[in-house]
């Protein structure tokens, strides 16, 4: 099939599942009662991410018959670094205050160290160590390990001439094997701790891997013709009920499960999977796909939840003391919200414009009525 020469359409209900997720994310960090499964949000990102950053990478290598890897590097660089180094400086400055919230068992410097060099999961993993209100990095870091590691190797077993399709199937043999590492390696933490194997790149690695195999299997036009029509209903319909039931259902004691690891939590990210295969393909014109285009959540999405999953945080150590009972929480929920807005007006905006010069400049073209078969490359802000 020959590649499209013009840019694909913005989908916007990815952008408004980034705001369902991100708001899982805070209200259970906020102990909202019913959001004890809220962590999956960062299942959904993971996903989500594998999916739009391999689509990207794909576009490229079918335009140029490459892979420019620095220029990828530079890009992630400036996407997300600004907002992360502005957190750290002000989280440092103000440990006096945060440095003993979350359980937190490092110094300033330390946490600081840990979260501007992407070793979060490795430290909580291997060193069980926890960071307070830098927290929130250690997913970022297995995000940022995993694109060291994919773009080189997607390039090359590429540039080998192996088929798209056969690296899809690598691809779902390693979730495979994620999921059988996690059920293996598993050992029950004591308190409230949560299982080491939840932090490492290796046995987490299926959400993200999910979203690539996605990415890849949606570059045949078998597979995009069979998540269309009213496939793509069913398809976003039964992957929005599965995150919700993951989510509202997962039960208080989810980390002495070992099934919680390697059949629950995987569980939530096909889900997720076949939400994305379902509104990508029929974009808002399914249920599920108009509901998460409504513009205010897709706009949040797509320009709040990175420096909202960043900040928050920060304002609830600050907060939390001052405030009780539910309404409490939603206050600091507005709170959180209002400090991230700024953020992105006054850290991320200025950089994305700088970030706009390392992109191909095929990305900038003007679209005329595109078709919703794969995802934007102004999608990926992750």
């Amino acid at each position: 099939m020959a590649p499209s020469t013009r840019s694909p359409a913005r989908i916007l209900p990815l952008d408004g599942l980034r705001t369902l997720a991100i708001l899982a994310v805070v209200l259970y960090h906020l102990h909202v009662p019913g959001f004890s499964g809220g962590f999956v949000g960062v299942n959904v990102f993971f996903v989500l991410s594998g999916f739009l950053i391999t689509s990207l990478l794909l576009d490229e290598h079918r335009k140029s018959a490459t892979i420019n890897l620095g220029r990828f590097w530079v890009r992630r660089i400036l996407r997300l670094y600004p907002t992360l180094l502005v957190v750290v400086v002000v989280g440092v400055s103000l440990w006096f205050l945060v440095g003993d919230y979350g359980y937190s068992d490092v110094g300033a410097a330390s946490g600081a160290l840990i979260a501007l060099t992407y070793t979060g999961n490795f430290m909580r993993a291997f060193g069980h160590v926890s960071q307070g209100v830098f927290a929130p990095g250690w997913s970022l870091a297995m995000e940022e390990q995993f694109y060291l590691v994919w773009p080189p190797i997607l390039l090359l077993m590429l540039s080998r001439g192996i088929r798209r399709r056969t690296v899809a199937w690598i691809g779902a043999g390693a979730v495979v094997v994620s999921c059988t590492l996690a059920a293996v390696f598993y050992d029950a933490p004591s308190g409230i701790a949560t299982p080491d194997i939840y932090f490492s790149p290796v046995s987490n690695l299926a959400p993200l891997m999910m979203g690539c195999v996605l990415a890849l299997a949606l570059t045949h036009e078998r597979v995009r013709t069979f998540f269309s029509g009213r496939m793509s209903m069913i398809s976003s319909s039964l992957g929005f009920a599965g995150i919700l039931a993951v989510l509202f259902l997962m039960p208080d004691d989810w980390k002495q499960d070992a099934g919680t690891f390697a059949l629950t939590l995987p569980a939530a990210g096909l889900a997720t999977t076949l939400l994305v295969a379902g509104v990508s393909q029929g974009s808002r014109t399914t249920p599920v796909g108009a509901l998460l285009s409504w513009r205010p959540m897709a706009w949040f999405g797509r320009n709040v939840s990175y420096s909202l999953y960043l900040w928050h945080m920060i304002v609830l150590a600050l907060l939390e003391p001052y405030v009780h009972g539910l309404g409490g929480k939603f206050l600091l929920l507005g709170a959180s919200c209002a400090v991230a807005v700024g953020s992105h007006f006054a850290i991320e905006r200025p950089f994305l414009k700088v970030k706009k010069r390392f992109e191909p400049a095929s990305w900038s073209r003007p679209v005329e009525n595109p078709r919703p078969t794969q995802p934007s490359m102004q999608s990926l802000k992750v």
